[in-house]
């Protein structure tokens, strides 16, 4: 990888381009098929130049596809959850960082549904549906206590916002910057997730994302310095955890998608290289690898599992949609350890299959040139998010003790 050079600030962006629209689910997944199969020729490029996917994002909000879990009744195609977590894999297949860049995009339009007032949701689903995207600064890198220091302050009737943010997923990219802050109302943190543009003064995007995988997501650095935001821009966040809300699930499930998406990427590159330039074993007594019969059975566990995983994604998918009609207690719940499950399995099989990807194709494959590393470094680097210990923990509490999981935005 070349010596990372931090920018000061984000590159421009395109102007906002009204986006086509997907008409339904089976056209989002038709759609997202097109566009991962432009995308997966230079995803290696990308990966080893670190090369910034500006156009390719272009193409892929002008594809509609940044816009379909906005709710039909806004003018969205309002896609299932099974869809979208189908749409991100499709599209993490081709290019793990391509698949992550938009979560957080979708995850701020979850609590947009989940808190914002009418009038909110108006705006920015019409911000959206006009073509702008969402990138994120959740959270703060140098403590271990999980308290959040970016404050929201009052100011006439509206606020400033001062901290700094890191693992910004997609904020290089973005129009808008959802932003989890913190303000004090009678002696009592609170916590907000105020939508700051881009452009706004005092806003400096740093681009020192440096981690071995999903290289060019621009999960860098985020500072606020008095920065000014509307009233209006500012959405509950706290009290959507103190009922049950979707919001937990829905963030785990594209979670799920990505490593899901990795590891299929993975499958699909060991089976050509295996076929057309891997050297059979010598006690195997083939004259093609293809032929060697422990490679075929390996082969087919890595299938099987990755197989598994789908359906655990589907079947999350099914109840998270559930629970998004009817949110209680259990409904949610549900939709949690179906999610938690499902992420146990992406987990294992993505990093299982960019393993095997080198022990069934040979030394060849190690060969920098080919950029075939970037499965594993992008699943091993994404599937850190939160401990896959704690989802076999929370799915086993709920099992065997009825304990519900915690409600929070990692399960």
């Amino acid at each position: 990888m070349p010596a990372l050079t931090p920018r000061a600030t984000a590159p421009a962006l395109a102007p906002s381009v009204r986006p086509a629209t997907i008409r339904d689910d089976a056209h989002a997944i038709e759609v997202a098929r097109v566009l991962a199969r432009e995308f997966a020729p230079g995803a290696a490029a990308r990966d080893r130049d670190r090369l910034l996917p500006s156009a390719e994002l272009d193409a892929f909000v002008a594809s509609g596809l940044w816009a379909i879990t906005v709710p039909r009744a806004f003018g969205g195609a309002g896609v299932s959850n099974g869809t979208l977590a189908e749409v991100v894999a499709i599209i993490s297949g081709a290019d793990g960082s391509l698949g992550q860049i938009p979560q957080n995009h979708f995850y701020a339009l979850e609590v947009l549904r989940v808190g914002g007032t009418e009038a909110q949701q108006r705006f920015f689903y019409g911000r959206v549906l006009s073509g702008e995207r969402f990138g994120n600064a959740l959270a703060e890198i140098g403590h271990k206590d999980f308290k959040r220091r970016t404050r929201l302050v009052p100011e006439g009737d509206d606020f400033r916002v001062d901290g700094r943010k890191f693992y910004c997923t997609g904020a290089l990219y973005a129009h808008w910057i959802p932003t989890l802050v913190v303000a004090l109302e009678s002696g009592r943190e609170v916590t907000y997730l105020a939508f700051v543009p881009r452009d706004a003064e005092g806003v400096q995007i740093t681009d020192d994302w440096d981690g071995f995988g999903q290289r060019v997501t621009g999960s860098g650095s985020v500072t606020f310095d008095n920065v000014h935001v509307k009233a209006d821009w500012v959405v509950p966040f706290l009290a959507s955890f103190e009922r049950p809300t979707t919001i937990g699930p829905f963030a785990q499930i594209l979670h799920a998608a990505i490593d899901l998406g990795i590891g299929r990427g993975a499958m699909q590159a060991t089976l050509p290289f295996v076929r057309e330039r891997s050297r059979p074993w010598i006690d195997a007594q083939v004259e093609r690898a293809s032929d060697d019969p422990l490679l075929i059975q390996q082969v087919g566990d890595i299938a099987v599992r990755l197989r598994a995983a789908e359906a655990l994604v589907r079947r999350a998918g099914r109840i998270v949609d559930a629970a998004q009609q009817d949110p209680t207690e259990r409904s949610v719940a549900a939709a949690s350890i179906a999610v938690a499950e499902a992420r146990a399995l992406t987990t294992t099989a993505s990093l299982d299959a960019g393993t095997r990807l080198f022990e069934l194709a040979g030394t060849g494959a190690t060969l920098d040139g080919l950029g075939l590393d970037r499965f594993w470094r992008n699943a091993r680097t994404h599937t850190l998010h939160d401990p896959v210990r704690w989802k076999y923990h929370a799915v086993g509490n709920y099992y065997l003790n009825d304990r519900l999981p915690p409600r929070h935005g990692a399960l």
